[in-house]
């Protein structure tokens, strides 16, 4: 069979199938059971698909994605990620914008100790959204800004969906996690300075709340440094192993899911209730993410086996694009694809052939990751099927429309996509960290 045509049964047969309502690793089982019937030898390929579907889960570089997801349950469940919430509200004095600085500051702060995009949403959408609405912001400056710093969890470690496109794509995982942390911070201080401007213009969007308690002194800060910094030392104690080169990824992800269960400990807050409900969050998280890891592996090998990944490589190479227009294409086919369907899917289709592409063309691998991770964060929050739109709006009062929703992520999608323009043309904003750690 020509690798045209092979290309053609493959895709075509994947999307019917997700056009029909089938999950998408179910999607990419079906199609991976016809691939293997045919490119493989009907069963004797068959047998060959489960040896390569439990080889591709075998792999001892994957024990970080239970581990990060049970780190970030842990103080879901346990309440802890709400307690700093609340710190760091009561650390921001009276500026414009006060609360969607805080959503934007304590949604970072989550997002380097949970990892989970729909958790830090909910978390900040069901705690803060209320009570800025109440208070008469203005629903971009309400949601907008907690729609946009969840992202930043895919970003900044600990990212199971990091961890998960390194082992896909074959990019040091560790590197990957460290390229991340430089771009998630850049957005985050992006959108607090878009947040500043717009309240100093125009101080109607955020008025003051007259009636705020103020804080004075260390009844201020107490809280910060109770519920806030040893919480951070989570962070740095998982970043600063791999940084140092003391552990590997799955190490710290280990001392990481280890400190958050003392930590919780130590804050009297851990009940087998929190620990149980945390467990089995990380199991049915886990088993998705292996099962979905199982159908894309799999999935790149019967496209390269039967030709159409080569077949696809030289036809693109003809073409002479150069390496800089190549990744501007990929990013723009992570940018379309990311308007219909999820961040997993869209890894699952592009990676077997953006790999091979990036290898011939001498990309740097770490770079183009973190750009990956960049433009499908921002899938997260484009219309219509945008993931955290859809978190916002279950968490939102039912007098907010979804073209409400829509329009309060456009100005900081627009700052996501300057800062994906700045790492394209500044490589070492995102690859400066993982070259100081090797």
């Amino acid at each position: 069979m020509e690798w045209q045509a092979a290309l053609a049964l493959m895709l075509g047969s994947l999307f019917v199938l997700m056009l029909i309502g089938v999950p998408v690793a179910f999607a990419f089982l079906g199609v991976n059971l016809i691939g293997a019937w045919v490119f493989l030898g009907g069963e004797a390929g068959l047998g060959q698909l489960v040896r390569n579907s439990v080889g591709s889960i075998s792999s001892f570089s994957l024990t970080p994605i239970p581990l990060f997801v049970l780190m970030g349950e842990v103080l879901f469940h346990t309440g802890l990620a709400y307690r700093a919430i609340e710190a760091i509200e009561r650390l921001i004095s009276r500026v414009p914008g006060r609360l969607s600085l805080v959503s934007v500051l304590g949604g970072t702060t989550f997002a380097t100790l949970s990892g989970s995009t729909i958790a830090n949403t909910a978390m900040m959408g069901g705690t803060l959204l209320p009570e800025m609405l109440r208070r008469g912001y203005h629903p971009t400056l309400a949601m907008g800004p907690i729609m946009a710093v969840g992202g930043i969890a895919m970003l900044i470690p600990p990212s199971a969906l990091a961890v998960m496109l390194g082992s896909l794509a074959g990019i040091s995982i560790a590197q990957l996690l460290i390229g991340g942390i430089l771009p998630g911070l850049v957005m985050s201080i992006g959108f607090l300075g878009y947040v500043v401007l717009r309240c100093r213009a125009d101080p109607s969007l955020a008025p003051a709340d007259e009636n705020a308690a103020e804080y004075q002194g260390w009844a201020r800060w107490w809280p910060f440094m109770r519920d806030v910094v040893p919480l951070l030392g989570i962070f740095v104690a998982v970043v600063g192993s791999m940084l140092a080169g003391w552990a590997s990824p799955t190490e710290s992800a280990a001392i990481g899911a280890l400190a958050a269960v003392i930590a919780t400990m130590a804050y009297r807050v851990l009940t087998l209730h929190a620990l149980y409900k945390a467990l089995m969050e990380t199991a049915r998280i886990s088993v998705i993410i292996l099962f979905v890891l199982v159908a894309s592996t799999t999935f790149s090998q019967l496209l390269s086996f039967s030709g159409a990944t080569s077949g696809l490589l030289g036809l693109i190479t003809e073409l002479e694009v150069s390496p800089l227009m190549l990744v501007v294409g990929m990013l723009l086919l992570l940018l379309v694809l990311g308007c219909v369907i999820d961040q997993v899917s869209m890894m699952m289709i592009t990676l077997p052939f953006f790999m091979p592409l990036a290898t011939a063309a001498g990309i740097d691998p770490v770079w183009l990751g973190v750009m990956m991770l960049i433009a499908m964060e921002m899938g997260l929050l484009t219309p219509p099927f945008g993931l955290l739109l859809m978190v916002m709006q279950s968490v939102a009062p039912s007098s907010i429309r979804l073209p409400q929703i829509y329009a309060a992520a456009v100005p900081f999608l627009a700052i996501e996509l300057v800062v994906l323009a700045l790492i394209l043309f500044v490589p070492w904003l995102a690859v400066g960290l993982p070259r100081l750690m090797s």
